[in-house]
């Protein structure tokens, strides 16, 4: 059951009530029920008084029976007293059942309404953000992005729990307790209303200092969330440095700040509730010194005297909500428009109206005249044009900064270029739909990420269909099936967040399986030897050998090992492809491939596989 969820993915209201309506718009049905369950609600406060006034006027007093209640008090209980005793006990109960059923159905459809929106806008934003370029990514900040999904949202959910549909009952409430005030004595009730503006302005003075108060308590909290976040995520070099005392009292500076800034909400909270009590006592007395007055040269009954007390001293519970209204809507309102903010950001790489499913590849990679730039008049790649046959290795080096990740990004659209066209097969990828475009390419990053999930998990990520047995020899053919045997629970363990529970070498063996069970025609490697020990880096190898076998492979190298085993070798400097060739052919060139041979190779040749071309890490 997933209601209004691609109307709400598709919203592109205007500003204003329209644009609630629109999110509204799936849930009308529930919120007419909603909405006649709160005029239930409402109804039952305002009759809770009227049999006591039953009682006191027409049991207690034996007075005649007046207004709307006297054609039905007749018609059912004439004027035995007993019987309109029985009648108003019988009213209490059935008020009481009103108010029970009306306020139930009340919170459950405004409840049910909130959490499907809260559901709906979450799936839609983090749809949206996951479909958003890494141009977009590269810019945003994570933690802002976390924000509007849980935050933002959450203002949204709290306005539609309890302001969407309070506001009506209280609105009711206080209009009726109004007019029947005045229905029954129009002096009376302008006199027992002239405490209502003080007692309004009070309390919305109070709510929103308590409110600012309680935003700059969230505020500290966050920042108090984002110390002991920051810390347990790096607890390895807390310990490797031994300052645990020093995080201890940076967390107890913050925590202390925080109680100071608690204590002062609390204070103002503490405040409002006795100040409320002495203006409604105040109005109290004068509706006691008033209505007996009344009461006793016969203008006003008992009953009636009863219900104007009860009255005013449940009237600033609907005018404390209300002041509430403006800052709750304020901020559902700012968390929406933030929300719609990325709803309304362009995808930047698009699927084109007419772009068609991926055929099989053969794996011929191409780049003609490509230039690309990720800020305005800084290009990082200037006219790049190399193609690579199928079944090919070709290796990319360069200087830091010369261009090198940028290419491979490139490749399975990660970005579009700004000038130039990248084929496979003679195809320009803008023609295919990213998603069976993608699903040929397979990817060995130089940081292997896994998730917190089973290692069979890990490895099936990018073919969740897999079987067991598929599984089982992609990491055998990986090398990774005997460290996987020895887990405490084999397949089936749970490796930790980002896989810091493995070795590096566990770890890109484990991306290595993942890579072999997608079987791609096409594969990027982003060095995934860097930083490995001897040991590990034989067994990586050995997985790579038959990992690449049979399939175009665009490998980013640092290491001579891998340099020499490519079948063509890219020298990217400054955004350019300034040398190309065999290992061999770019020595006797003597361009800045010997160069850096000579600056880096030369002199380990023995171990040509420990050197590296450049620092590992490129943009």
């Amino acid at each position: 059951m997933f209601r209004g969820i691609s109307r709400v993915t598709g919203l592109r209201a205007p500003d204003g009530l329209f644009r609630l309506a629109t999110l509204l718009r799936p849930h009308l049905k529930e919120i007419v029920f909603g909405f006649f369950a709160a005029v239930g609600e409402a109804a039952a406060n305002l009759l809770a008084p009227l049999p006591l006034k039953i009682v006191f006027d027409n049991v207690l007093k034996d007075r005649p029976v007046e207004g709307w209640l006297s054609h039905t008090l007749t018609q059912i209980a004439g004027n035995d007293r007993m019987a309109i005793l029985g009648l108003a006990a019988a009213t209490v109960l059935l008020i009481a059942m009103l108010g029970a059923v009306s306020g139930y159905a009340h919170k459950y459809f405004t409840t049910s309404v909130a959490q499907w929106i809260t559901h709906d806008l979450r799936r839609a934003l983090y749809s949206h953000v996951q479909r958003l370029s890494l141009a977009y990514h590269d810019q945003k900040r994570t933690g802002d992005l976390i924000s509007r999904a849980t935050v933002d949202i959450d203002a949204i959910q709290s306005f539609v729990t309890s302001g969407l549909l309070g506001v009506v009952i209280n609105c009711l409430t206080i209009a009726g307790m109004i007019t029947v005030m005045f229905y029954l004595n129009w002096e009376f009730t302008l006199m027992a209303l002239s405490v209502v503006p003080a007692l309004f302005l009070v309390i919305y003075s109070y709510t929103r200092r308590i409110k600012r108060a309680s935003r700059e308590v969230r505020k500290k909290e966050g920042e108090i969330a984002s110390v002991i976040t920051e810390v347990l995520s790096s607890i390895r070099v807390v310990k490797a440095f031994a300052r645990e005392d020093y995080e201890l009292r940076r967390l107890e500076e913050h925590s202390l700040e925080n109680v100071e800034i608690a204590m002062r909400a609390r204070n103002l909270k503490a405040k409002l509730m006795p100040i409320v009590e002495l203006i409604v006592a105040l109005g109290t007395c004068i509706v006691l010194w008033y209505g007996v007055r009344l009461v006793l040269s016969g203008e006003l009954s008992e009953g009636s005297l009863i219900v104007f007390i009860a009255y005013l001293s449940k009237m600033y519970k609907p005018m404390q909500d209300l002041s509430k209204l403006t800052d709750t809507y304020s901020k559902a309102a700012v968390g929406f428009e933030r929300i719609r903010e990325v709803l309304e950001t362009h995808w930047q790489v698009n699927d084109l109206p007419d772009a068609r499913p991926a055929p099989p590849f053969a794996g011929r990679v191409e780049f003609d005249n490509v230039w690309f730039s990720y800020h305005i008049d800084y290009p990082v790649l200037r006219g790049v044009s190399f193609h690579v046959e199928p079944g090919q290795v070709a290796a990319l080096i360069g200087p830091t900064g010369a261009g090198k990740t940028t290419v491979i990004s490139l490749i399975p659209r990660f970005y579009d270029p700004d000038f130039g066209t990248i084929r496979i097969d003679g195809h320009d990828i803008r023609g295919f739909l990213q998603k069976s475009f993608r699903s040929q390419i397979s990817f060995v990053l130089q940081e292997t990420l896994l998730f917190h999930a089973p290692v069979w998990e890990n490895i099936a990520y990018g073919r969740p269909e897999a079987t067991r047995d598929e599984i089982l020899r992609a990491a055998q053919l990986a090398n990774a099936h005997e460290f996987i045997a020895r887990l405490p629970d084999g397949y089936d363990t749970v490796v930790g967040e980002r896989g810091v529970t493995l070795s590096g070498g566990q770890r890109q063996r484990i991306a290595i399986a993942r890579a072999i069970i997608r079987d791609t025609p096409l594969l990027i490697l982003d060095e995934p030897t860097s930083g490995l020990d001897a040991a590990s880096e034989r067994l990586v190898f050995e997985a790579l050998d038959r990992l690449m076998e049979g399939k175009t492979t665009i490998v980013i190298a640092h290491r001579l090992s891998t340099i020499r085993r490519a079948d063509i070798i890219f020298v990217i400097n400054e955004g350019m492809i300034v040398e190309q060739g065999r290992h061999e052919h770019l020595l006797r060139l003597n361009g800045l491939y010997a160069h850096l041979y000579r600056l880096q190779f030369l002199h380990d040749e023995t171990a040509p596989d420990e050197a590296p071309v450049s620092p590992p890490y490129d943009v």
